[in-house]
């Protein structure tokens, strides 16, 4: 593989069903800064991040078939998987009390890498998209996505029914799946 081989969505899931190397090492190339800097929103510690970036890879990799373009699009669809991962990790026994303790390093750590992960983001057009929603929507969205709370800890944390935020979450993700299509 060169360096200039450019693959589109299609061919990309079609090299990953296959499973070409060639195709998850370009995968790997072109979303493992961005995904790693969801995980990061959620996991402060850096190792664990880094361990959960390899593990939502594998988990890609591997249910690569249950990737439905209908749906979505292919960094979405890792997109929700890599967080997921992240929360899973975070949630897992053990892991819930490192997540709460940040010492000074990881904060400077944080603080640095804040705007390279909003670089990234920003580099594919996602703030962008986020920006164009309605207020009570681009909040969910970003409680959601960036930092990592459930939809129970949203509701909780803007005190407003769980159902409202489903709602709204689902309303969200439907303009943003419209506004990336154009």
């Amino acid at each position: 593989m060169t360096s200039h081989t450019t693959y589109t969505e299609t061919e990309l899931v079609a090299l990953l069903v296959q499973q070409s190397r060639e195709g998850f090492n370009y995968l790997y190339k072109q979303y493992s800064a961005v995904l790693y800097g969801v995980i990061r929103k959620v996991i402060y510690d850096e190792a664990t991040a880094q361990d959960v970036l390899q593990e939502a890879f594998v988990k890609i990799y591997n249910n690569i078939s249950k990737y439905n373009p209908e749906k979505g699009r292919l960094y979405t669809w890792m997109l929700n998987v890599a967080r997921n991962a992240a929360i899973d990790k975070l949630r897992s026994k053990g892991e819930v009390m490192k997540g709460k303790i940040q010492t000074g390093d990881d904060i400077v750590y944080r603080s640095e890498n804040e705007l390279k992960t909003e670089q990234k983001t920003d580099a594919i057009g996602l703030k962008e998209s986020v920006a164009s929603l309605a207020p009570e929507y681009q909040t969910i969205v970003e409680l959601a996505y960036f930092k990592g709370f459930t939809l129970d800890e949203i509701s909780k944390s803007l005190e407003i029914p769980l159902g409202t935020v489903k709602t709204r979450m689902r309303k969200a993700i439907n303009l943003l799946r419209q506004h990336l299509s154009n």
